[in-house]
């Protein structure tokens, strides 16, 4: 059944109200993650995108204004784009048609918060890669392989491979996730679910690279969750959006170099510089990191869905 969509009259003033934290009295909170709360409905789970960030797994202290609508609605977006290649777990965003538990919330759920079936999640992370950027650029240079995968030799920096290739992680509770092999995933989660989850995210990769392209970026790479539900594989968490994702301008790509991206790279970059040793607590970003993060995320969104963010400025 396709998610509704949001309406004008829930997100008018969204832009406006900035989010560390959700509180929905009486509902269960599952889990607080680095950027989202997850509430417990039964066979159902309400996912709430805040504007918190993290970098080098430490949550920040400053948040970035409409980030957390952004990573709702590109995901939104692209579940409903990619539903001819697998189902995903989204029901929908419009809080009119929430369980009336949590629809009088609705200033706080607006445009940040997604109602999807509760799955048997499936505990790998599926990368894949098209572009040589990242953990796979430091293990290329140091061995000319990527995840135990050769590749031909003499490639750049963020150099577009040869193929996308898939190259799963361990999924960390803390910490930095682990790249394995495709062989110690298979170990994990048996040989033939390993190979219909490979096939389907290099399907959905090809697909949503093929698409950006279209709209001026490059898709360099993205990180997908699986889940069990009803004895099917279905696509769950969030989908292709900055956070989990590394896009490009497409007109400024150049191999051998850094690339204008339109993620939190700019934050990592800034804590970097300041000197920050990457251990709690992190520093104050000051208000010019904030508002040019910012509007990096609006920037994807405006790009990939050919609009500007809804309740926000373009």
């Amino acid at each position: 059944m396709p998610a509704s969509p949001i309406d004008a009259a829930e997100v008018a003033n969204v832009s406006e109200l900035l989010m560390t934290e959700s509180h929905l009295g009486g509902v269960p909170l599952l889990f607080r993650g680095k950027v989202r709360d997850i509430y417990d409905l039964g066979d159902r789970l309400l996912l709430v995108a805040t504007d918190r960030i993290s970098a080098f797994d430490v949550v920040l202290p400053t948040p970035i204004p409409d980030k957390g609508v952004v990573l709702t609605q590109l995901s939104a977006f692209w579940f409903g784009k990619t539903r001819s290649i697998i189902a995903n777990h989204l029901i929908g965003v419009a809080v009119r048609e929430y369980p009336e538990q949590v629809r009088e919330a609705v200033d706080e759920l607006a445009g940040r918060s997604m109602l999807v079936w509760k799955t048997r999640r499936i505990d790998v992370e599926c990368v894949v890669r098209g572009y040589l950027a990242g953990s796979a650029w430091a293990e290329y240079r140091r061995s000319g392989t990527v995840c135990g995968q050769e590749l031909p030799p003499g490639l750049a920096w963020n150099a577009r491979l040869p193929n996308p290739i898939f190259t799963p992680a361990t999924k960390a509770a803390s910490g930095h996730d682990e790249n394995i092999s495709v062989e110690r995933m298979a170990d994990v989660v048996g040989s033939e679910l390993t190979q219909k989850i490979i096939e389907v995210s290099l399907a959905l990769y090809r697909f949503a690279h093929d698409y950006a392209r279209s709209r001026g970026l490059i898709l360099a790479d993205t990180k997908l969750e699986f889940g069990i539900l009803d004895d099917r594989l279905i696509l769950i968490d969030e989908l292709l959006t900055p956070d989990s994702s590394r896009y490009w301008d497409l007109e400024l790509y150049e191999p051998g170099r850094e690339q204008p991206s339109f993620d939190k790279q700019y934050v990592r970059d800034w804590l970097d510089a300041s000197g920050w040793n990457r251990k709690p607590p992190a520093p104050v970003l000051p208000p010019d990191v904030v508002e040019r993060t910012s509007q990096k995320y609006r920037d994807a969104y405006r790009r990939i869905v050919g609009t500007s963010l809804p309740g926000s400025a373009p």
